[in-house]
């Protein structure tokens, strides 16, 4: 049975402009995310096992487990694409890809600044359908609706106030996404883009 585990390797420290103890706080959510789903990977088995999968409770938990492991997916996302000091003139490909569908690089960031800034709390990725190539941006509301079936995570920014309330103010949510497009792990994005494009797996950590 697969246990997850939080990816202390790729959590970011040295930003600019969002602290280490706001990513700390950060982190222990992420962290109860990846402990709920490993728990309830194993009651879900035990529920089967003991001849429940038919009952209320195993729906209820089914729903759960989708909420908990897509909040777990959508931290890996976004730590991982987080770095300080990464110069955006590595996303070659990412560059031309976005250029593409808004027109430049400048075009395709307001776009996505704009879509981080949408009113309500979720999450902002940029996709790339690896079936025509096309580039959107979406904005997620909750971990476990919205998403785009097969579409590859290029970039994930979080916009709930957890993910900077240490930091702003909840009216300040557009100097958070600012400090964040500051640290965006570039060669990540890249490489995300990389594999988009050969239709191989959409790498949820840096390698």
């Amino acid at each position: 049975m697969t246990i997850y585990t939080a990816r202390t390797e790729f959590k970011p420290k040295g930003l600019v402009g969002i602290s280490d103890k706001q990513v700390d706080e950060h982190w222990k959510l992420y962290e109860g995310y990846v402990n709920q789903t490993n728990a309830l990977i194993e009651q879900l088995k035990e529920m089967r096992e003991g001849g429940e999968a038919g009952s209320p409770l195993y729906a209820d938990r089914r729903r759960r487990q989708a909420f908990e492991m897509c909040g777990m997916l959508v931290h890996d996302y976004y730590f991982a694409n987080l770095k300080a000091g990464v110069d955006d003139a590595v996303a070659k490909q990412f560059k031309a890809k976005v250029a593409e569908k808004y027109g430049s690089f400048e075009g395709w960031l307001a776009d996505f600044k704009a879509t981080g800034a949408t009113r309500g709390v979720g999450h902002a990725i940029c996709y790339l359908d690896p079936m025509t190539g096309d580039v959107n941006n979406h904005f997620i509301e909750m971990h476990s609706e919205g998403h785009m079936p097969g579409f590859h995570v290029l970039l994930s920014m979080d916009v709930w106030e957890h993910a900077f309330l240490l930091d702003y103010l909840p009216s300040e949510r557009g100097k958070y996404i600012d400090a964040f497009m500051a640290n965006v792990n570039w060669d990540v994005v890249e490489e995300r883009t990389e594999n988009a494009l050969a239709r191989k797996a959409s790498l949820r950590w840096a390698v």
